[in-house]
């Protein structure tokens, strides 16, 4: 754990070192890129280092916030702070999301020195005449007391894979459309590398070559059968980089490279009854759930929430009607920002429902979507740690 000496350090500088954060990361950014412009090429998500992009129902996981720009450097800070709070502890729940991510991109151990090395440069940049060697001191022990954390959790992740490649072949099987300006793609083992069987609710990384001959990797939720094959639900997002490629050029017989499936927000095995709350396209997590329950022909309590703008935009709306009529205990509630039908209007809300009793909750969708739905769910009586969203970038959005 933290020293005391750097636990009072750490306690004093903190407000000031999470106030220069949105200063701190171009500076990192810019350090990292010009001495390491290699990862940008299959590592990091350049369009994260892009003004933010707009829109309420991303496809691509890192397009769900601007605070995904700080996600490295904020993630430092809120590991700092819990420390400072319980310096007995560490945040397993935010670490675990970190490590199953850094799965998916191929991040190795070597590369946290890599990254100490030109964040603390940026900081020194920032805080030049206010950093003290004390300070550096305790902010380098937090730093390191992270990645080592991530480091033991990430050679885990590795060590329970099929194989031990970060990116293997897969071939584009079947390509249908989802929705409006979505597609599904059903992908197979392209080569004899050994596949590891996927989880419902699990993601892989997808990495596309771009215009530029660089390579760039998004997360798409498995969104059907798990198993050895891969299915993921796209949605065209204008202007993007990857989502217009897979959408659009991307046709049945290409070869994409995948990662392994990674993700911690997965179905718990314990019989109760279960929630699955989605906007958008956010549907593909949920959606994978829904239909590994039917698969299972379960008698568990399942209610199914899905909020739209439209009908039509609903990327997995007949196979989620079908999961749900297939499950004689599971029900299905509709908003949509156009109603039609038997849809509610507008936005979804907890408080328009019978929530079952002992209910699990699992949530994917955008930000704003998924704070709403948590506190109303805790206004309800469902425990925090019977809440579960897939969300990436560090859980700064808990703190309002």
């Amino acid at each position: 754990m933290l020293s005391e000496k750097s636990l009072r350090i750490i306690e004093l500088t903190l407000p000031l070192v999470g106030s220069r954060i949105e200063e701190i990361t171009p500076k990192f950014y810019a350090r990292l890129f010009a001495a390491h412009p290699e990862l940008l090429d299959g590592m990091f998500n350049r369009s994260n280092q892009r003004p933010r992009v707009t829109g309420r129902h991303s496809d691509e996981k890192t397009q769900l916030s601007g605070r995904q720009q700080q996600a490295l450097a904020g993630s430092i800070a809120v590991f700092a702070a819990h420390l400072v709070d319980s310096p007995d502890t560490l945040p397993e729940q935010m670490l675990t999301h970190i490590a199953n991510k850094h799965g998916s991109l191929g991040v190795t151990e070597e590369q946290y020195q890599v990254v100490y090395e030109h964040l603390f440069a940026a900081i020194a940049e920032d805080l030049e005449g206010v950093l003290t060697p004390d300070m550096a001191t305790a902010w380098t022990e937090v730093y390191w007391l992270m990645a080592h954390a991530l480091i033991k959790l990430e050679k885990g992740l590795y060590n329970e894979q099929a194989n031990d490649k970060m990116w293997t072949p897969w071939r584009v099987v079947d390509k249908r459309p989802a929705g409006l300006h979505a597609v599904t793609l059903t992908l197979e083992p392209a080569d004899n590398t050994p596949a590891t069987p996927a989880h419902a609710g699990q993601y892989v990384g997808v990495k596309v070559p771009v215009d530029d001959g660089t390579r760039q990797v998004r997360q798409y939720s498995l969104s059907a059968d798990a198993g050895t094959r891969r299915i993921i639900t796209v949605k065209l997002i204008e202007g993007g980089e990857v989502s217009p490629i897979l959408y659009q050029r991307v046709q049945t017989g290409d070869t994409l490279e995948l990662s392994n499936p990674f993700g911690e927000i997965t179905l718990k095995d314990d019989g109760g009854p279960v929630v699955l709350a989605s906007a958008g396209i956010g549907c593909a997590h949920t959606a994978s759930i829904l239909r590994s329950v039917a698969a299972q022909e379960t008698d568990r309590d399942i209610l199914v929430l899905h909020a739209d703008t439209r009908l039509e935009n609903w990327a997995l709306r007949n196979q989620m009607i079908d999961d749900v009529a297939s499950l004689d205990s599971a029900t299905l509630h509709l908003w949509l920002e156009q109603p039609e039908g038997d849809a509610r209007p507008g936005f979804m809300s907890l408080r328009e429902v019978e929530l079952p009793d002992d209910a699990t909750l699992y949530l994917c969708g955008p930000v704003a979507f998924m704070k709403k739905i948590r506190h109303e769910a805790i206004d309800s009586g469902i425990p925090a740690a019977r809440i579960h969203y897939e969300l990436f970038g560090p859980d700064t959005w808990l703190a309002g």
